[in-house]
């Protein structure tokens, strides 16, 4: 079961709730205006990688051969201002 906690409590208390999350495998609903904005939940065993794991899972992503122009395009549209300070 989830405990719910607004926002503000995990702001002031964000250790001590990490702390419940990692050595009693407590899990929260963060609640905003009554709403569930996230969840602080333990995080999956052996949930991680080594760079060897993360280089073949990029090799394995398939080829996108406009992928460079998509890049170009972008950056062509990221321009300063004329005028930072507007």
């Amino acid at each position: 079961m989830k405990t719910k906690i607004s926002s503000s409590q995990v702001v002031r208390r964000f250790g001590d709730y990490l702390a419940k999350v990692k050595y009693r495998g407590d899990s929260f609903l963060i609640v905003k205006n009554n709403e569930t904005i996230a969840e602080l939940v333990p995080a999956p065993e052996g949930g991680g990688g080594t760079w060897n794991d993360i280089v073949a899972a990029v090799n394995a992503l398939p080829d996108d051969p406009t992928f460079a122009d998509d890049l170009e395009k972008v950056n062509a549209l990221d321009q300063l201002p004329e005028n930072r300070w507007d």
